[in-house]
């Protein structure tokens, strides 16, 4: 088995290169009325709805593919991988009807069913069990009643109020947050208006009516701890619990990880609520879409323009950028959106003399911590499941094509390998798996009879304790561990690889620009939420330099590609320009 780079290397055949348009570039001129720094989804998204206000925007991407983590990228020849993100839920509705997504070349495989959680060992008699969740409530519960006939009564009631909450408090989705900043040192018309911001919050309470103590729970209470009044066994508890450690470094132990549970089933995709789905064509086809929109409304979106800093006029206003090469580029409107990381757009794109100390350190203290590891890797047919063993002639079965959960069959699993990482400061021992095979459905990023496997994994700290850097001894020492973990369950499965390509929490900064590896550009915990994200002081996309907007993960309501905060950035700027 070869890695990547080797791989490529001997076919002469350059990393990645492949999934960048080859079409020429617009000419990129001297100003624009806008400019966004960052082509990841919601940048495009931001650029999108100011040019269908009538705003001559361009968005300035500094690699060589759109994107950002939403991207495609052709590692091994034939086998086109969604390299960061890889699912799809959390887009708006509002946005793929308003941008005509679908007409600009979004198609979505729905994906039923949605999780499969093979044990790994056998029961009493020799057999190899599994759960297998899907749409069909009752499949769920003969799957669950496997495990405990008194969880299979209550899921539906587990799940009613889950979806209950979501329906809440999705409005506040698509809403800027309660603008404190104007609201506490604002004039009085400003007062009035920062008022109407507090509406959306108002609406979610009334709605969440006798529901609103469960919502408090999910925000501040360990997702053990609400997983354990619902139900008793661990196959099923250890599953739901996934979602609320995913992409972040906790446990399901720790205070407020239900939360990021509720976040992710909060999504919908072709009117089914909590759908996930592959994207034909990988994640990238999602930012091609909306970038399709973007330009056909007259925005330019320009690759290989790395952005060096952010220029302020002597009114303290942003008024432009400067490109690495020394090309300044005027934001003749003041509108300038940055889809970076907070830290990146803060810290290094604007000079800290421009900025108050008390905003600096807020910044300065943004949680970024990581736990993810994603391995891409191409495979020559598919994993063969003990608990679930494949037919003859290879064709994907259900569970080939959800969320594959490995060494999750038992919350006490999730809690060892958090801890190695934290405590010890190493690679967790059995990493917690989400496995996807999006090939299952998509036929078009895989040879015939071949797979893409994306492995979403954690616990891998950043910063090692044991005194080892990132390099590539370490990487494909991890990755090792990962797929020895995988043939335990799936044998074989090593013996299918083609190539793999591994993005450590460095490599996940370095390539996509992810402070700290973060997939959510900051931890997604109490304190960074809602207009506290990224900081209390400045939580609506705004900061203390007018015209400068966040319109990335950074800002509320925070990680997935889900499109808002590009969306609420971009509304936000206007009514901002209207005044």
């Amino acid at each position: 088995m070869l890695s990547v780079r080797t791989l490529c290397k001997r076919l002469g055949y350059r990393l990645g290169r492949r999934s960048a348009s080859t079409a020429a570039q617009p000419e990129l001129k001297t100003e624009y009325d806008a400019i966004i720094v960052g082509g990841g989804h919601n940048g495009l998204v931001a650029a999108a709805y100011l040019q269908r206000s009538g705003i001559n925007t361009v968005v300035l991407e500094r690699r060589h593919v759109i994107g950002g983590a939403a991207v495609t990228e052709e590692l091994v020849p034939g086998y086109k991988f969604s390299r960061a993100s890889y699912v799809l839920s959390l887009l708006r509705p509002k946005i793929i009807s308003e941008l005509e997504l679908k007409r600009h070349g979004l198609k979505v495989y729905l994906r039923d069913p949605n999780s499969f959680t093979p044990l790994l060992e056998p029961d009493g008699t020799g057999q190899y069990r599994s759960l297998l969740l899907g749409r069909d409530l009752r499949e769920n519960q003969r799957q669950i009643a496997q495990f405990s006939h008194r969880d299979a009564e209550i899921f539906p009631e587990y799940e009613h109020t889950m979806s209950r909450i979501g329906e809440a408090i999705e409005p506040l989705l698509d809403n800027a947050p309660l603008d404190l900043q104007r609201l506490s040192h604002g004039s009085r018309l400003d007062k009035m208006r920062a008022l109407m911001t507090a509406k959306p919050l108002a609406d979610a309470a009334k709605a969440l009516g006798s529901d609103l103590n469960a919502f408090i729970e999910l925000l501040t209470a360990p997702a053990n701890k609400m997983l354990d009044k619902w139900f008793e066994s661990e196959p099923l508890k250890a599953t739901l619990a996934t979602d609320a450690v995913i992409g972040a470094m906790l446990t399901p132990n720790t205070p407020g990880s239900g939360y990021v549970l509720l976040h992710h089933v909060m999504g919908e995709l072709e009117g089914v609520k909590g759908a996930w789905g592959y994207v034909e064509g990988g994640m990238g086809a999602v930012s091609q879409a909306i970038a399709n929109s973007a330009q056909e409304q007259g925005a330019t979106v320009l690759t290989e323009k790395p952005v060096s800093s952010i220029l302020v006029n002597g009114s303290g206003e942003a008024c432009g950028v400067v490109l690495e090469d020394g090309t300044e580029i005027k934001a003749t409107m003041q509108i300038v959106m940055s889809n970076a990381t907070p830290k990146v757009t803060y810290l290094d794109l604007v000079s800290k003399d421009l900025l108050p100390a008390d905003f600096l350190s807020e910044v300065s203290h943004v949680d970024y911590k990581s736990p993810v590891t994603k391995i891409n890797v191409a495979v020559n047919q598919l994993p063969n499941f003990k608990a679930a063993p494949n037919t003859a002639d290879n064709t994907p079965l259900p569970h080939h094509r959800c969320t594959i959960h490995l060494n999750c069959e038992d919350s006490a699993l999730i809690d060892d390998a958090y801890h190695d990482a934290v405590v010890h400061g190493i690679p967790s021992k059995k990493p917690v798996i989400e496995m996807c095979i999006p090939s299952s459905l998509d036929p078009t990023i895989a040879p015939a009879g071949c797979h893409v496997v994306t492995l979403f994994t954690q616990y891998t700290p950043y910063h090692r304790k044991d005194g080892r850097e990132w390099d590539d001894q370490a990487r494909n020492e991890y990755a090792d561990r990962v797929f020895d973990n995988i043939e335990d369950y799936a044998p074989g499965f090593k013996a299918s690889v083609v190539g793999r390509d591994i993005l450590t929490p460095p490599d996940l900064e370095k390539t996509f620009g992810l402070t700290g590896g973060n997939i959510f550009h900051g931890a997604m915990s109490l304190d960074q939420l809602y207009q506290s994200r990224p900081v209390p002081s400045f939580g609506n996309h705004r900061c203390p330099i007018k015209g400068l907007y966040l319109c990335g993960s950074g800002a509320h309501p925070g990680g997935g590609v889900m499109g808002a905060a590009g969306k609420n950035a971009a509304t936000v700027a206007l009514a901002d320009l209207r005044r």
